[in-house]
């Protein structure tokens, strides 16, 4: 599986960003697509979850109440609604493939994906 990552920019603090992930291919057949974020300096770190099948989430603590991750399964596309956004949100965002079932405390491990997408930069000024 491909992924295409998409929506990332410049933003004021307070505001919102809307980041997609499209999937390749006729279907996607896998077990979930998660968002993840690197700042510059820091370890990749895991933000929101989704279950293809069941539409199960699963969110970082420090983006729950404020981001809110969705999919259309027609489009295999996964969106990122980023509201209140902060300057500690400034990050590269990148979606992952899950391919097979894990439990939530996997979801959060990126060794356990088997596609990325590109990087999208998301800037949240002060």
């Amino acid at each position: 599986v491909q992924l295409q990552a998409s929506g990332g920019g410049l933003v004021q603090a307070g505001g919102s960003l809307n980041l997609s992930c499209a999937a390749s291919g006729r279907t996607f057949s896998g077990f979930a697509i998660s968002w993840f974020r690197q700042a510059a300096g820091k370890e990749r770190e895991f933000v929101a979850s989704i279950r293809w099948s069941g539409d199960n989430t699963h969110y970082a603590d420090s983006v729950k109440g404020r981001f809110s991750i969705s999919r259309d399964i027609a489009k295999k596309t996964v969106f990122l609604q980023m509201n209140s956004l902060n300057p500690d949100d400034t990050a590269v965002y990148r979606c992952g493939a899950l391919m097979t079932p894990a439990p939530d405390f996997g979801l959060v491990q990126p060794m356990a994906y088997h596609a990325w997408g590109q990087g999208t930069q998301v800037t949240v000024s002060s």
